[in-house]
């Protein structure tokens, strides 16, 4: 089965535990997954699967939007509602209007240091696994674009917030200097992702959704459809000539498309073959091919 398929992942597990769940619910091996989610998190999780695990790729700048929630007070080893107080709760004594001044130093393009508990990697070594062992953990603070961080209210220690931010920014990490700056400590208490790329929570589907459309045969109207995916890549249809050559890993001459960089290349409607990449003028070459068999019926792409 080749597909995309987008999964409202519930708290309390790991995005990989998501991948393992699919794999069964599927029945194949070859699953993977789309911008981790912490297990806390909820929201927005992508799955490919078949020869579409290789779409991945194209999104690992894939612009992201979250809701979530940050309490002020104290601050936490991790950076969240998990991990254990670094210090006594305080009383917290701001107004709205210190907050949203406070959260305004947090857009843009801003240096972050990522948590100590995250995936981040010391000489091959994910630094949570480190952390885990109280072992020290030094990480480099990296550049990161937050696009908007808005905060939508205050309720005592709790703040309301809505983000839109780049690859490998973390909301923990924001949450934990809000703290800072306002000189109470805080912490992240919760996260929704509602947005990835042009993927949307109105996109997604529970597990337990999915499972049950395998079981009546409706596993179809689960996936999101070949068109749809990177809509910023033009499509153009292949005729059958093209196709061959495109099987044989060959480049193709697409006159209208002398302007792009990538085209998605199709066969029929539904049939998504491959993502081609411009190498001189009108020529383009294969990078990666999604159908090497195809028979023009959306079947031939899920199936």
């Amino acid at each position: 089965m080749n597909a995309v398929v987008v999964i409202d992942k519930p708290a309390g597990i790991t995005s990989h535990d998501v991948v393992n769940r699919l794999r069964r619910i599927l029945g194949q091996r070859s699953v993977g997954h789309v911008g981790t989610l912490d297990p806390a998190a909820t929201g927005v999780l992508v799955l490919v699967s078949g020869n579409w695990t290789r779409l991945a790729q194209f999104y690992d700048d894939a612009e992201k939007e979250y809701e979530g929630t940050i309490r002020l007070g104290f601050a936490t080893d991790s950076y969240d509602a998990d991990g254990e107080a670094t210090s006594d709760p305080v009383a917290v004594q701001v107004t709205l209007e210190e907050v949203m001044q406070a959260a305004a130093r947090f857009q843009g393009s801003i240096q972050q240091q990522p948590p100590r508990f995250s995936a981040k990697k010391i000489h091959g070594v994910p630094a949570y696994k480190l952390a885990r062992k109280s072992k020290e953990v030094v990480l480099t603070p990296v550049e990161v674009q937050v696009h908007e961080f808005a905060v939508l209210g205050l309720e005592g220690e709790l703040v309301k917030f809505r983000a839109r931010v780049g690859s490998g920014t973390y909301l923990r990490s924001i949450a934990h200097d809000l703290g800072l700056v306002l000189g109470c400590g805080g912490h992240l208490q919760n996260l929704r992702r509602t947005a990835l790329g042009e993927f949307r929570i109105a996109d997604a589907h529970s597990l337990e959704e999915l499972e049950q459309a395998v079981r009546e045969g409706r596993m179809e109207e689960m996936l999101i459809h070949p068109r749809q995916v990177l809509p910023q890549f033009p499509c153009v249809a292949a005729n059958e000539e093209q196709l061959g050559r495109i099987r044989a890993g060959r480049s193709v001459n697409l006159p209208e498309m002398s302007r792009s960089r990538f085209v998605k290349v199709f066969y029929g409607q539904a049939d998504l073959v491959c993502i081609a990449q411009r190498v001189a003028g009108t020529l383009f070459h294969p990078k990666i091919v999604l159908a090497p068999q195809v028979s023009g019926t959306r079947q031939s792409v899920t199936s």
